[in-house]
Order: structure tokens, then C-alpha cells, then sequence
């Protein structure tokens, strides 16, 4: 026999009456935890931990879960920003303080929260977030494409088509869809003899390295990404290396960076 708290911690911190009994927990145990305090009940038939995320109470007290851009940061996926409101899915779609509200069914699955940021986030937002969704393995590509057969989605279908599973990380993702909305042409994952492969090639001139936060992990990384570097100027490869911030603060400056990189190198050969 589970104790509340036992259960209340494998599911997240906060569950409904059903689905702690399914769990082992029986009614005489769901009362101990509310007398020894070691679990409250927040809505009818709801229970939570006392330290359980704030963000998982408010949802379940308006019998709603985190949803879109919420749930994607929960769930590890490529998020650029966190959201200014929690966003929540439930079945009745009323308006909750303090929150955007996404009418749905529940349990949520991976594929709904990717088509609730598409439909809900900018074009660029959604895409990190489906693209990783992707690469992750939380959905399949081809089942993402029938979310959208309307022709009033074409729009979010286009956008599906934009997704690339070799991308290796957010930075690759922003820094490919802001080039190829300024027109230029995008290779990813390039292979460059010596090397290894090139994260983004532009217009089949101007290579692009993303620097993520723990870029230079070891000595040894560090040691590596000079040798690459060096690999790139033997190789006539001329290489930007962008990072996150950049690419969010300013997009039109690395854009425009870009651009006069690839005319003076463009013009020396």
C-alpha cells in the first residue's frame, strides 16, 4: 500500500482521487495524509503536496493542466522565452485568472502541445518548440503534418514543412529560420573533411557555429573547438559563431552581419 505523499511525488505532486486509488493509495490513506498535513486536498477530489508547484495547483484547483508554451518548458523542449502567463489546457475553456486558457482534452499528449504553441506562439517560437518535439522523439513528423489538413492552416502546415530533425540545438533553429526569412539559402549539418560538420552553411559560402552556454565544457572542448575553427580558415570556410542572445536581443544586426560577411567574402573570390 502507497502513502499519499509516495504517490502524490511519482505523479508530479498534485492528482485527482481516481487516479491515486488506481495508484495504490487507498481512501483511509487519503485521509491520514490530509490529518498529518502531508497532503491538502485544493479542489474537490484534487490533492497536492504541500511544496507541489504553484503553477500545477492553480491548474488543478480550475481542473486545467499546463499547456502549450508551459507544458513545453516542463517537458524540456526548445522554449526561446518562458511565457509571460501560465498556459493551461482544459476541457471547459473558461478564462482563469492570471492564465491563457486552451480548451482540450485531457491528459494532454506531446502532439498537443506542439499543435497548441503552433497555433498560439509566433511562427519562430512554435517551430523550436515542434522542432525539438521532433528531435526528441515526443512525436513523429508525419502525424504533426495531419493535425493541420485544413486550408485555413496552410499557413501552420508550411511552417511544419520548415522542420528540420538534424538541427542540433535552439541557437541552429532561430539562426536558420532568420536567414531563410531574409532569403538566403540554409544547409545544416554540413560536412567539412578535417572538420566534421558545420552546423550551417549560407549560401554555400559563409559557415555558422552556434555557442551554447556549455560550449566549452572540458579543456578537451576546448582544445577541439580550436581545431575546428582552424580546419574552417585551411578549408576557404569563413565562420560566424553566434549565441543565443544574439540571435534573440537583435536579430536584424545578425542578419545584417551575415549579409556583409557574405558580400566581402563573396567579392574576394
Amino acid at each position: 500500500m502507497h502513502t499519499i505523499s509516495e504517490a502524490l511525488a511519482a505523479l508530479g505532486g498534485v492528482a485527482g482521487t481516481r487516479t491515486l486509488l488506481l495508484a495504490g493509495v487507498s481512501r483511509r490513506c487519503l485521509e491520514a495524509g490530509l490529518s498529518d498535513g502531508s497532503a491538502q486536498r485544493i479542489a474537490r477530489g484534487v490533492f497536492a503536496l504541500p511544496d507541489a508547484d504553484p503553477v500545477l495547483v492553480h491548474a488543478a484547483r480550475h481542473h486545467a493542466a499546463p499547456g502549450c508554451a508551459t507544458a513545453a518548458v516542463a517537458s524540456g523542449l526548445w522554449v526561446i522565452k518562458a511565457p509571460d502567463r501560465p498556459h493551461l489546457a482544459a476541457r471547459h475553456g473558461r478564462p482563469t485568472a492570471g492564465c491563457v486558457v486552451h480548451r482540450s482534452d485531457l491528459p494532454l499528449t506531446p502532439l498537443d502541445v506542439v499543435c497548441q504553441s503552433l497555433r498560439c506562439l509566433p511562427p519562430l517560437e512554435g517551430l523550436t518548440i515542434a522542432e525539438s518535439a521532433v528531435k526528441k522523439g515526443q512525436i513523429q513528423l508525419a502525424e504533426l503534418r495531419a493535425r493541420f489538413p485544413a486550408a485555413r492552416e496552410k499557413a501552420l502546415l508550411n511552417l511544419v514543412g520548415r522542420i528540420r530533425p538534424q538541427s542540433g540545438s535552439i541557437i541552429e533553429t532561430i539562426a536558420r529560420y532568420l536567414l531563410e526569412e531574409a532569403g538566403l539559402t540554409v544547409e545544416l549539418q554540413v560536412h567539412i573533411p578535417g572538420m566534421g560538420h558545420l552546423d550551417l552553411l549560407v549560401d554555400g559560402l559563409l559557415g555558422i557555429e552556434a555557442d551554447g552556454y556549455a560550449h566549452h565544457s572540458s579543456r578537451e572542448a576546448y582544445r577541439e573547438d580550436r581545431r575546428r575553427w582552424n580546419v574552417t580558415v585551411i578549408r576557404g570556410v569563413p565562420t560566424l559563431r553566434v549565441t543565443f542572445e544574439m540571435l534573440v536581443r537583435d536579430p536584424a544586426e545578425f542578419v545584417g552581419i551575415v549579409r556583409k560577411a557574405l558580400a566581402m567574402y563573396g567579392t574576394a573570390r
